[in-house]
This record gives structure tokens, sequence and C-alpha cells, in this order.
């Protein structure tokens, strides 16, 4: 979800793979022309590699682990590529490219922004028309293009800036070139993000009770894998980032996302793959010009009269049925048959919609107010990329005579935290909490996200109360213009194991959440809202830092977030996203009581 949670995974060839329709079973029938045989969708629309009963034998185990394990590895590989990009990026801007801070942080907020916009680009495409393995396969060159070019642009004689004295003046053109890898990088990314946490969790058939379990432990695995990753970026990449060169901290991540690659096709063979089932947006739209010009009709009270296609398979291609739900009953409309929704013995698909369309809609809407309240938490998860980093700037960052730790390094403690409570929570805190929760996975999805944005709350509280100390240190001892004062920056250690825990919480909960609730033609598309929300928090940020800085630096005062952070007030910042963090939860639980989750039913 996840200082935007890049998502990198493998998918099989679709074109070995020829779809065919049969008159028995009503499933829609793949023919497999590696194993010679025709195997059937599962119920869940993902069609195995082999035949139902070389499955069935033992295999169809292999199936769903094999591949999933394959990518909780390369999701590592990804990870490491990608936060070793982006960990210490705030710094190389500004000591590299001569930013303030100001200017480094929105900078940094913008950019992660974009790389949490950009998969609506990616989604769109792999649900509709691409497949996930297409999707990815596209949209990683661009990724491998923009970290080559980010790694040419900070050790090409001519590309990186000219430094004398650890002071650079870089030129409008060496900036242009670093701006546009980083762009690359946001668009390739996009095209990847989306598809893989969902891909994984295809390779789950949601009809077998073993399998459905397994899937909740996979979304916690995999996310903890993209962490393990995070880890070696955020502590030996930064040393190496810090102490051997910049060409070198960017060099080494280019060359794991290269492996990255190498693994997206090495296991192609085994993946079960989700057929595209056309434009999304074109059957949302539908539905809602369909309701529209029904405005004036009664829905009836009866809603079996409601139009719906009369086989068992839903006519969505990889998708199954959705039974009505009793909300947002304005667009039921749109299934009520009249004598005009007919041209020549057929249905028009913008004045007649079937139940299930039009709960492909509802399901959507229902999501977005749950998106809405990750807005914020991503908002406080953000602050580990620029405030969090610059406040640790002003600290004393040395352990031991010889020894420095990089400000940006600290943040592995956040994925230490991830990697101890993911276990945790799978193994103990899930097992406990069934026991008198009565739920086979502990919370519910929305239970376990709140917990999460509780937790977020006390991180900003830790960040508030150790700057009101730090800044109380100053004060006493007149540091206002040390820049390193005597102090530790491990006092900075709580505040991002609390976020770490957090994420536990929310952002598994989120990945699972909006992967479970999508319909099953939609499910990369909604798997790519919750990282919407990351940009939509990054860009609050920005909008905060900059309303806050305006206002504070009014008639010539220094101001909250000033470039020497002893003489501004970054507390008052913290308190600020606590409030809101607060705000956002009484929000968030209003809107958990009115969702009504989906019910699918018949086969895809």
């Amino acid at each position: 979800m996840f200082k935007n949670r890049n998502c990198f995974a493998k998918i099989a060839m679709l074109e070995q793979f020829e779809i065919s329709m049969k008159p028995l079973p009503r499933s829609p029938q793949l023919l497999n022309r590696t194993c010679g045989v025709v195997a059937p969708y599962n119920f869940s629309g993902t069609a195995p590699l082999c035949s139902a009963e070389y499955l069935h034998q033992g295999v169809r185990r292999l199936a769903a682990s094999r591949p999933s394990d394959e990518q909780v590895r390369n999701e590592c590989f990804e990870s490491l590529a990608y936060y070793g990009m982006g960990t210490n990026l705030v710094n190389y801007l500004e000591k590299r490219l001569n930013m303030g801070n100001v200017a480094a942080s929105n900078s940094i907020t913008n950019w992660s922004g974009t790389c949490s916009i950009t998969p609506l680009i990616g989604a769109f495409l792999a649900d509709s028309y691409l497949g996930r393995y297409w999707a990815i396969a596209s949209f990683s060159i661009l990724y491998v293009f923009g970290m080559t070019l980010l790694t040419l642009s900070a050790s090409v004689k001519g590309l990186k800036p000219s430094c004398e004295n650890d002071v650079c003046h870089p030129t409008s053109s060496q900036t242009a070139v670093c701006f546009i890898a980083l762009y690359l990088i946001a668009l390739g990314t996009g095209g990847i993000t989306p598809c893989v946490s969902s891909f994984g969790a295809d390779q789950f058939d949601e009809t077998d009770e073993t399998e459905k379990k397994k899937k909740t432990s996979y979304f916690n695995w995999y996310y903890m894998s993209i962490n393990v990753g995070a880890l070696i970026a955020s502590s030996v990449l930064v040393w190496i980032r810090m102490n051997v060169g910049w060409g070198w901290g960017f060099g080494i991540p280019a060359v794991a996302l290269a492996i990255a690659v190498v693994f997206f096709f090495s296991g192609s063979r085994l993946y079960r793959l989700q057929k595209p089932g056309g434009s999304a947006l074109t059957r949302m739209f539908q539905v809602l010009v369909a309701s529209l010009r029904k405005s004036n009709v009664k829905v009836p009270e009866d809603k079996s009269l409601l139009y719906e296609t009369i086989d068992e398979e839903c006519n969505i291609k990889g998708s199954r049925k959705l039974e009505h739900t009793g909300k947002l009953r304005f667009f039921d409309k749109a299934a009520v048959e009249t004598t005009s929704d007919h041209v020549k013995g057929a249905a028009n698909p913008w004045r007649l919609c079937a139940v299930t369309q039009v709960e492909e809609l509802k399901s959507v809407i229902r999501l977005l107010p749950i998106w809405a309240t990750g807005i914020v938490f991503s908002t406080v998860y953000n602050q580990m990329n620029t405030m969090f980093i610059l406040q640790g700037n002003t600290m004393d960052q040395h352990k031991g005579p010889s020894f420095k730790i990089p400000s940006a390094s600290l943040s592995l403690f956040d994925t230490l935290s991830v990697i101890f409570w993911v276990p945790v929570y799978d193994r103990l805190i899930v097992p406990f909490a069934r026991k008198y929760t009565g739920h086979e996975c502990g919370f519910t999805q929305l239970q376990r996200m709140g917990i999460g944005l509780v937790i977020s709350i006390f991180s900003m509280v830790a960040a508030g109360v150790l700057e009101v100390v730090r800044l109380d240190f100053v004060r006493r001892h007149n540091y206002y213009d040390v820049e390193e004062i005597p102090m530790s920056i491990f006092w900075q250690v709580p505040q991002y194991l609390l976020i770490g825990c957090a994420e536990v919480f929310t952002f598994i909960g989120q990945l699972e959440f909006f992967y479970d609730q999508a319909p099953d033609a939609m499910r990369s598309l909604c798997s790519a809202l919750p990282l919407t929300a990351v940009a939509m928090g990054n860009y609050l940020s920005t909008l905060l830092v900059t309303v806050v800085t305006n206002v504070t630096t009014r008639n010539g005062k220094l101001g909250w977030i000033p470039d020497n952070l002893n003489k501004g007030h970054l507390d008052y910042f913290y308190w600020i996203l606590a409030i809101l963090s607060v705000i956002n939860f009484f929000v968030y639980l209003w809107i958990s009581k009115w969702y009504t989750y989906k019910k699918a039913k018949g086969t895809a």
C-alpha cells in the first residue's frame, strides 16, 4: 500500500493459451498447449496451467503455493530496487541538486504521489485488455530504463553535478535528466504495482477452504518480503550511497531490478491466469447512464424481477455473479427492464444492465469512503521519508567514535518492526483473537485496518513529544546554530517502530480488503485504490507543508519548518497530523458501520 509499497511479480505467458467455449461444463474453458488438455477456470475466474484432474492429484497445491512463494522471493528483489533508489532520495536532492528542505521534501512527496497515481493506468490496462502479464512486461521496460538513467545521472561525467568542498552546482539540464529518470520510474512502477498482490492471491482457489486460509497469510508474508528488501535498502545501500558514492547507491538497485525481471520470466509455466474482463470503466458508465435514463422508473420490491443473465456463469469474462445488495438503490434502476431496452431482440447495454454489472459499480462506490480514510494515514506514513529524516539530521548520528548512522537509515527500524509484527500477527495474534471473535482471520478486515489507524496516532504523538524535548534541549544549551546537537538520533526509534506496527494492521489489511471486496474482473483496478490513497496522502502532506510554511513565515518570521529546524517548531506540525488522525479514525468508525460486504455466487 507502502512508502508507495510497489509490487512486482511473475505471470505466465498469455499467448501460450487460447480460450474456447464448450457446451459442458457451463464455465469457460482454457486450452492449455503446455499440458495438451482443456482446463476449466475455477470459481474465482482463474485458470490453472494444467488439467483439473492433474491439479487435484496433488499438484493443485503446487499451482497455488509455488508461484506465490516465488513472488515473495521476487518481491524482495524489486523492493530492494525501489527502496534502494528512493529511501535516501531527499538527501540526494538536497546535497547534489542543491535544493532546500521544503523544495526537496515537496519534490519527493510529489514524485511519490505520482508513483501511487500511475498504478491506475496499469490496473486499467491489466484488467481490461492486457492481462497482468503483459502489463508488467511492458511497464517493467520503462522501470528498468528509468533506473538505468538515474544511475547514469549520478555517475557519468556531464550528467552528474560538479561539486567542490561538498557544495554542488547542478545545471538545469542535469536536474532535468534526474527528474526525467524519476518520472520514468514512476510510470514504470505504476504499471506493475497494482497487478502483483492480486495476481499472487489469484493463485489461491477461493472455493477451497484450505487455500482460502492460506491466501490471508499470503498477504502477510508478501508484505514482509517487501520489508526485507527495504531493510537492506535502508541500511546497506544508504551507507554505500553516503560513503562510496551515489552512482553505486543507484546502480545496485538497478541490478536488483534486473534480477527481479529475470525471476519474472523464470516461473511462467506454473501460473494461473485471470482473464481480462473488458473495460471496467465502460461497464460502470453503462450502469450510470442507464440509471439516469430511468430516473423516473420505480424499482420493484421483488428483487428477483431485476434483470440478470440466465446462465450459471457471469457474462463478464473472468467474473462470478454478484448477489443483489439493498443499498445504493438508485443504480438498481439500470436493471429494471422496460419496453425500450431491447433493439432487435438484444439488450441495449446503455439502457439495461445485469444485476452483477450494477453490483460491480456498487462495490466500487462502497470502497471509496474506506479508501478516503487511508489518505490521512498515508500522510502520517509519508513523514518517514521527509520530516523524520530532516529531524534526524539535526541530531547526533554517531554510534561510537567512528561509526555514523545516516538519518535515512533509521527507517530500518520501521522495516524491522514490520518483520517482527508480521509473524507475531499471523502466528500468535490471529489464533488468540479467533478464540474470542469466532472469525477465521481473528479480526475482520475493517477491524484490522482500524487498529492500525489508532497506532498511527501514537506515532505522531511520539514524534511530537521528541521534538518538544529536542527543542527544549536546544534552548537550554543555546544550540540554535549547531548542525548536530548532542542528542542521540536513536530517540527517534519509537516513532518508527509504531509506524511499522501500524503498517501491519492497516496496509496489509488494505491489500486483502481491496482485493477481496473488488469485483472479480476489477481486482487490479481496486488493488490500485490504496496506492492512490498513498498518492493523495503525499499530496496532502505537500499541501500541509506549503500552507504551514506560507502562514507561519508571514511578516518575516522563520516559520515552523525553516532550513534550520533548531529555530523552528516542527512539533506543531506533528500535532496537526495527530489531530487529523484522531478525526480520521472517528470518521472511519462511522463508515465501517455503514459498509456492506460483497456476496459472490456461481462460476466465472
